[in-house]
């Protein structure tokens, strides 16, 4: 144990861990600010933030080899995922229309978001050892069913924006392994169909209105297009310098909906203005340069690849979800990584940056062992 406290301290990307720290810190008090008093969602954020800080450090002292070794161990966790979401169809409780958490006392669990890292590391390992055959269409279908099947069922939830998370970082791993052009072309004809398909079999009617309403939120200023229009009220309303920590009047009034996640951007840039939402993307920017730097510093393809979808994952989901909070995107639901309230979401982010500082850990020995040896 003391070795590994030692390996840790020497050899982990500090930035990383210092801006990570920070990011939930901010969520923390961001969740503070705009849940409402009586849910107690500050505590209980609280509380998954520390779960999530122990899987980080469970994570990182795990040799990440492991699971690039034993490809039977990701079949078996995305089968469980696999099993986890058709669960959900069945066994959860409707929340406003959606089946996407089970419920357990009074925590929610939400398994899509375990679902996006366990695809990252089976994605990963697919490609990790046959980038050299990308070119081949079976390696792009057969990843492509992985996705496929877990993006379905996230759809029969519905949960329409969990699917395109998924199928971005699909797409990132896939083109950074080498996809030829024509494969592009093939794939875009593909999910215009499976868009189309979605649209009259799949998608609920609300959801219909959100993407419709997008065009101009106007036409429906009390229906499709009100939270779109509030959250740009609000984003808009905090000036330079924002009205202060507490003092939102579209959160805290209750005009601007799901402040502690759907749009907590939104209502974080009505708190703190266009200064500390430059502030936020700062932190943010730093955490993704950290994570890049490990990307090239990694030793194998695996740890390469998974550094690119949990990159992807993360990044995505962030710039959807603040263009959907400027009107920029129509409205699928997209929580905020770090910042927003969501047990589920913290603890799987936290233990994917727990498997980032392994892979940075074990590729600096990888590299100091060379050089002794050498």
């Amino acid at each position: 144990m003391a070795e590994r406290v030692q390996q840790f301290t020497r050899r982990a990307d500090w930035p990383l861990l210092a801006t990570t720290l920070m990011l939930v810190a901010i969520g923390l008090v961001a969740v503070w600010s705009f849940s409402p008093p009586s849910a107690n969602l500050f505590w209980r954020q609280l509380l998954w933030a520390l779960l999530g800080i122990a899987a980080f450090f469970a994570f990182s002292s795990i040799d990440y080899r492991i699971f690039r070794n034993h490809g039977a161990l990701l079949l078996g966790l995305y089968g469980a995922m696999v099993v986890l979401l058709v669960a959900l169809l069945f066994f959860a409780p409707a929340t406003r229309g959606v089946r996407a958490w089970f419920q357990i006392g009074s925590a929610g669990i939400q398994p899509v978001e375990l679902v996006k890292l366990v695809l990252v590391l089976v994605l990963a390992k697919y490609f990790s050892r046959r980038h050299v055959e990308i070119a081949r269409i079976r390696h792009l279908v057969i990843s492509g069913i992985y996705v496929g099947v877990a993006a379905l069922f996230v759809m029969m939830q519905p949960d329409l924006g969990s699917a395109i998370i998924l199928g971005a970082i699909w797409l990132a791993v896939v083109t950074f392994s080498g996809i030829h052009l024509k494969h592009i072309a093939v794939f875009g004809a593909l999910f215009a169909v499976a868009s189309v398909i979605a649209w009259f079999f799949i998608l609920e009617p609300y959801q219909k209105v959100r993407i419709t309403s997008f065009v101009n939120p106007y036409h429906d200023p009390r229906g499709g297009g009100y939270n779109t229009i509030q959250a740009m009220i609000a984003a808009g309303s905090g000036g330079v310098w924002g009205k202060g920590i507490g003092y939102g009047t579209q959160s805290h009034l209750a005009f601007l909906p799901e402040a502690e996640t759907d749009f907590i951007f939104a209502a974080f840039a009505e708190e703190m203005g266009f200064a500390g939402v430059l502030a936020l993307l700062a932190i943010f920017g730093i955490f993704f340069w950290r994570l890049a730097r490990i990307g090239m510093q990694a030793q194998d393809n695996f740890a390469k690849l998974f550094v690119l979808g949990f990159g992807s994952f993360l990044l995505s989901q962030m710039l959807v979800h603040m263009a959907i909070n400027l009107g920029m995107l129509p409205v699928t639901g997209i929580v905020l990584p770090f910042i927003s309230y969501g047990g589920s979401s913290i603890v799987t982010i936290l233990a994917g940056v727990g498997i980032l500082e392994s892979i940075r850990i074990h590729s600096r020995s990888e590299v100091a062992h060379a050089t002794l040896g050498g």
